[in-house]
């Protein structure tokens, strides 16, 4: 993923709809096609991992984690 600021990668259990991983699924299927044995070749994996990444950057996650333990004290 290029990011401005300065991340690392976590691996954690998240939990989801299975309409939300069916749909990344389907999408990821789409972008990348059947390969000549008509296999899709895509990590699904990864593209959830994108996916989460994307949206935790874009709706501030940062500014979430700050506000919440700012609230505890």
């Amino acid at each position: 993923m290029d990011v401005s600021k300065d991340t690392i990668v976590v691996n954690a259990n998240v939990e989801m709809t299975t309409i939300s991983l069916q749909t990344i699924v389907e999408k990821a299927k789409q972008e990348v096609g059947r390969d000549k044995k008509g296999v899709y070749r895509v990590d699904t994996a990864d593209k959830v991992s994108e996916m989460i990444s994307h949206f935790l950057l874009e709706k501030d996650f940062e500014g979430y984690v700050r506000a919440c333990l700012k609230n505890r004290n």
